[in-house]
């Protein structure tokens, strides 16, 4: 088993965790994107993408790099990277995008802070690839020494985003989701995870 093997029933039993859902950004303040990031997502959509991959390079990684430019590169993004913390309970397998507080660009270390999947239309597949995901990057982050109280987590189209938080042993689905085409909106939810993540580490 790996990442996308997951069921919700296999999270439940395997790790004991509970999902609900409730509107996690409702009072989040918008971000005004760069010409540059405007131009990029314009582009992007023109130009159309047929697969996951191209879902990524076109509208997702644009957004990322926005926002580490934004907060002044102080984390890493790191894209179609291994996250194997446990392969016998099928923690292992690709991400298709982890953020980090470390400045190590060569390989994931902790502590990570939130991890996106792209997904060309099941968004709700996505979100529970991710979920497993988080369930591993928490245990890399204790491994390390980091005790965050929230880990966050996405599944987009690279049109649409919806985010979740993993605390305790709760994962709270966002009611709320975010179009590409609302850019001050999206960034803006992205900003608010930047900033309470922030707060729950010590970033160096």
């Amino acid at each position: 088993m790996a990442y996308p093997d997951f069921t919700v029933f296999d999270l439940r039993q395997q790790f004991g965790v509970h999902f609900r859902a409730e509107q996690l950004f409702g009072d989040v303040e918008t971000v005004e994107p760069s010409a540059w990031l405007r131009q990029s997502i314009k582009i992007g959509l023109e130009v159309g993408f047929n697969s996951e991959k191209s879902r990524s390079e076109r509208l997702v990684t644009p957004v990322l790099l926005e926002l580490c430019e934004r907060n002044h590169r102080e984390f890493s993004i790191y894209s179609g990277m291994n996250l194997d913390i446990d392969p016998a309970q099928g923690l292992r397998g690709e991400c298709d995008f982890i953020c980090s507080f470390s400045r190590i660009q060569d390989f994931i270390t902790a502590p990570v802070f939130c991890i996106a999947e792209a997904k060309k239309q099941d968004l709700e597949q996505g979100i529970i690839q991710c979920a497993a995901q988080l369930i591993a990057a928490r245990r890399l982050n204790e491994l390390e020494g980091h005790s965050p109280r929230a880990l966050f987590g996405c599944s987009t189209t690279g049109t649409e985003w919806r985010f979740l938080r993993y605390e305790g042993n709760e994962f709270i689905l966002d009611e709320g989701r975010y179009l590409v085409n609302d850019l001050p909106a999206l960034l803006g939810v992205l900003q608010r995870i930047v900033d309470l993540s922030r707060a729950g580490f010590t970033v160096a």
